[in-house]
């Protein structure tokens, strides 16, 4: 039997690599897929396969015609790994407390900004908070992260965080309401009749050009 592969992929040769590469990385590729289920996932599982080989190419025996078995040997290890780590990152998640709810005022600037101008409106209204309470609303509302968690990830007590989103709520209502205000006045009324009540009082005469101003 021809072993000439084997030994120069024993010996770190790059063209062997290459070889090995171009041969087997569909056949790689193909089996990720069908046993993740993930296209893109399944790359990556072939690209660690790959750095695998290289690692353990010591390992690759003078056995069979091809290095394939060798490396969907690998292939296997791999996948095995990479499930396991989904099932610890998964249950690590699990493990973790439920955010503290956000306050009341948060839900509802965060419901307005599904509107593309509301979003620039609020987004111009969180920059005029002070650094500090922009970060701490922008981690407690929008990231989901609790009093202990958006402290940890700031180096500051929760006493500050607490204080800092307290501070950065009373700013933002009048902020956002001040911000928002134009955005709902682009619609205008259509013009009352002479003579019309509006607002208990009654609208005066007055020419196009007047109402117009």
């Amino acid at each position: 039997m021809d072993f000439s592969l084997h030994e120069r992929i024993r010996a770190g040769d790059p063209g062997a690599f290459r070889q090995l590469f171009q041969e087997h990385s569909q056949a790689v590729l193909s089996h990720a897929v069908r046993v993740s289920g993930d296209r893109a996932g399944a790359e990556d599982v072939m690209a660690v396969v790959f750095l695998e080989a290289w690692r353990l190419r010591d390992k690759l025996r003078d056995e069979g015609t091809t290095p394939r078995p060798w490396l969907m040997g690998i292939t296997v290890n791999v996948l095995r790994n990479r499930a396991r780590a989904a099932r610890r990152h998964a249950a690590a998640l699990a493990r973790m407390p439920l955010a503290e709810p956000a306050p009341d005022f948060a839900d509802e600037l965060v419901g307005r900004l599904a509107d593309h101008d509301q979003l620039l409106a609020a987004k111009a209204a969180l920059e005029k908070l002070r650094r500090g309470e922009r970060e701490v609303f922008s981690l407690c509302v929008w990231a989901g992260l609790s009093y202990p968690e958006a402290a940890e990830a700031l180096g500051i007590p929760v006493g500050t965080v607490r204080s800092r989103l307290s501070r950065a709520r009373t700013r933002l209502r009048a902020l956002a309401d001040k911000e928002l205000r134009p955005a709902s006045k682009t619609c205008r009324e259509p013009l009352r009749a002479v003579g019309q009540v509006q607002d208990g009082r009654m609208v005066p005469a007055r020419s196009d050009k007047e109402w117009n101003r």
